[in-house]
């Protein structure tokens, strides 16, 4: 059973790949934890925690949810991200046969909710960027071609990530985070290793 598995994964072609994503919906089973770009008083490195919901709409689009959580069960939402644009397919992967990197570009949409009021206030005592409201509890706010600092958004670039993409069986796997918290946003910081995967919604 084993061995039909490896060999199912083996024959995935980006057409093939392309075909497997379209028009489904790929879901964080659990609360993910990742290494945070922001750093502790003492230089460690803070835990992140998360959930993500991708859908990829066809004609290399995708859409994903993203919300990050202040606990590691994910009981207490901070911030939830809808993130819109359009993937491109590179070169094979070495971390896997059948794998291949992919770059995220948030060229369509970007809107991020805040979740919590004690994270609201928290945001509005640091200075705003321009052309942003001030942030409120649950209130949508689209953020494309602005600079938010806290999020590490610039007004004139489109937040992109260079990442990879493996699928075995209902299984999608992307990159698993830098141990030390560099982002994926250059080609030289793109992961080396799998990510817990999203399971295909049924």
């Amino acid at each position: 059973m084993g061995e039909q598995i490896i060999q199912h994964s083996l024959i995935r072609t980006l057409p093939e790949i392309r075909q497997a994503i379209e028009h489904h919906e790929w879901l964080s089973f659990a609360p993910e934890i990742r290494p945070g770009t922001v750093k502790a008083a003492n230089n460690d490195i803070k835990p992140l925690y998360c959930s993500r919901r991708f859908i990829y709409p066809g004609n290399d689009r995708f859409e994903l949810n993203f919300i990050n959580y202040a606990d590691a069960y994910g009981k207490v939402p901070l911030v939830k991200m809808l993130i819109i644009g359009h993937i491109q397919f590179g070169s094979p992967h070495p971390v896997a046969e059948g794998s291949y990197e992919l770059d995220y570009t948030a060229d369509e949409g970007f809107d991020i909710t805040i979740l919590h009021e004690g994270f609201v206030q928290v945001l509005n005592q640091a200075p705003a960027g321009e052309g942003l409201n001030r942030w409120e509890l649950n209130v949508q706010q689209n953020v494309l071609h602005k600079s938010v600092p806290a999020f590490g958004l610039k007004a004139d670039e489109f937040f992109k990530e260079y990442d990879l993409i493996y699928l075995m069986n209902d299984f999608l796997f992307n990159g698993s985070r830098n141990i030390d918290g560099r982002a994926f946003d250059k080609p030289e910081n793109r992961p080396t290793n799998l990510q817990i995967p999203l399971i295909k919604k049924k």
